[in-house]
């Protein structure tokens, strides 16, 4: 696996590969597990969340499932953090979500993905963290792609596709979302 520090890039057809399919399907059988439980499941949720991401989350950690992922071992999230049902996280690229965050229902966190390229489309995966700093919403339908930070106390409209920083204190929009202002208490 190539690795500058920040972007990961898995080649088809090797060992890190066979090693991603199988983290895949590791997180498909707890998924399933976890889609299975109630909004008033919230302990045995946070329990298999924990064996899911491979660390425990706070007592203040809620989800509502159902919830996807291709892993969940690149997942670290911080305390009082509110993950809202039908949410997806590719986090082959890490995805750090820090304390107080909210995400909305049907929110796409896609840390991966392949060259645009046809010949070299199904060659290599390419993946790229995302970045979820204190207090950010990311409000219901949005997409953040790899290689993006959402700043402190942001928001992320709804039906956002957000492929550049979030500056933080500000509210974003669109596709692609850009600034639509700063947010003062």
């Amino acid at each position: 696996m190539a690795d500058d520090g920040s972007i990961r890039i898995i080649p088809g057809r090797t060992p890190q590969s066979a090693a991603m399919l199988a983290d895949v399907k590791r997180a498909m059988a707890i998924t399933a597990s976890l889609n299975r439980l109630t909004f008033s499941d919230a302990d045995e949720i946070r329990t298999v969340f924990s064996e899911l991401i491979g660390k425990k989350v706070d007592d203040s950690f809620l989800l509502i499932p159902p919830f996807y992922t291709t892993g969940g071992a690149d997942i670290c999230i911080g305390r009082n953090v509110f993950i809202n049902q039908n949410c997806t996280f590719y986090d082959l690229g890490g995805l750090d979500i820090a304390d107080d965050v909210m995400i909305g229902p049907n929110v796409s966190l896609i840390t991966s993905g392949h060259p645009v390229e046809p010949s070299r489309r199904r060659a290599f995966t390419i993946a790229k963290p995302i970045v979820i700093e204190r207090n950010a919403w990311i409000a219901a339908g949005a997409t953040v792609i790899g290689g993006v930070t959402v700043g402190e106390n942001s928001v992320v409209a709804a039906g956002s596709v957000v492929s550049r920083n979030v500056p933080p204190n500000t509210l974003v929009g669109g596709n692609p979302a850009r600034v639509i202002r700063s947010i003062a208490e």
